[in-house]
């Protein structure tokens, strides 16, 4: 059986429920696939984020209307002057950037000539419960199109100071998630693919699947992406500090260099037991209390047992925070 034919057929699983007996594709289901495109950028040696995630990106992407406007997951496109989109039958045309979010997670392109593809209409996530029957669809990997169903629905935090209010979980994983296509039984886009986890249906439970940021993060703020490049809400105060949550513990296992932590002197291995002296717990503990109340360029107290210090002893770091932005805008220091 050809590719396409696999495509069309779990498409129809989808869009109609039943999953034992196929039937043919109409013209509009094709159509959902037909909008989902390859993206490739290139990042210079010298930009923030090129040592870690790569200077030549690949993934895949949703076109979401008539004007070639491309929404993506956005580390594929940070930090890049520019991208190749390949729609249908391999067919390349290049793309401006538009936007990244980082509150969100998305990035947004645009086609310079945009291919003659309907766009997939924006789906409401808010509605996607566990259990539900869903489509991933990308432009590459072993199986680009696979049936998978919602295992779970909640906070998701990451290291890089990211917090994601209502992930939606997926089982089975795909593995050519990166801005793949998380399509409902209507047919309209629910999320946009971001990474392969290890728990997809609990936090310790050994489950692997894919994490999703759901389409309506994106609803509020896409005319400020649009129009400024950028949400135009305060920012939230960025500390350039990477984590990791260990035993109800929160470490620092990276620094940006540069950013407001490193000139503290915070570095890998440090503890934060604490901000303005209220104690935290975990990820997530860490970025609600860092974040309450404050916007970029305020000055944050973090209470830091140092992994260096000669005594097991709390300190008290002053930090003053920045707009993540604007460190990337910076060309950092060789």
């Amino acid at each position: 059986m050809g590719q396409l034919s696999i495509r069309i057929i779990a498409l129809s699983f989808i869009l109609t429920g039943l999953w034992s007996t196929p039937r043919p594709a109409s013209a509009a289901e094709k159509n959902v696939l037909h909008a989902i495109v390859g993206i490739e950028t290139t990042i210079p040696q010298e930009r923030r984020t090129a040592r870690f995630l790569g200077t030549k990106r690949q993934g895949s992407g949703v076109i979401i209307d008539n004007e070639g406007l491309v929404l993506t997951i956005g580390y594929l496109i940070l930090e890049a002057e520019g991208a190749i989109v390949t729609g249908p039958g391999g067919k390349q045309t290049p793309a401006n950037i538009i936007a990244y979010d980082h509150e969100s997670g998305f990035g947004l392109l645009r086609m310079r000539k945009p291919l003659a593809i309907n766009p997939m209409r924006l789906g409401n996530s808010n509605g996607l419960t566990i259990q539900d029957q869903v489509l991933i669809a990308s432009r590459k990997g072993p199986q680009p199109v696979i049936p998978a169903r919602v295992v779970s629905r909640r906070v998701f935090t990451g290291g890089w100071e990211y917090l994601l209010e209502n992930a939606i979980f997926t089982t089975p994983p795909h593995s050519f998630h990166s801005g793949a296509a998380l399509i409902g039984k209507d047919g309209k886009l629910l999320g946009i693919g971001s990474l392969i986890v290890g728990n997809a249906v609990a936090p310790n439970v050994h489950s692997p699947g894919n994490m999703f940021v759901p389409v309506n993060e994106i609803k509020p703020v896409l005319a400020d992406l649009l129009e400024h490049g950028k949400r135009q809400a305060a920012a939230k105060p960025w500390i350039g500090a990477n984590t990791v949550e260990m035993r109800d513990r929160v470490f620092i296992n990276r620094i940006s260099k540069d950013g407001p932590a490193s000139k503290a002197g915070l570095g890998p291995g440090d503890l934060i037991a604490g901000v303005n002296g209220k104690s935290v717990r975990s990820q997530e503990d860490f970025y609600r209390t860092l974040w309450a109340g404050r916007k970029a360029g305020d000055v944050i107290k973090l209470n830091v047992l140092p992994r260096l210090a000669p005594e097991p002893v709390v300190k008290e770091f002053s930090i003053k925070s920045m707009d993540r932005t604007e460190w990337l805008s910076k060309k950092p220091t060789l």
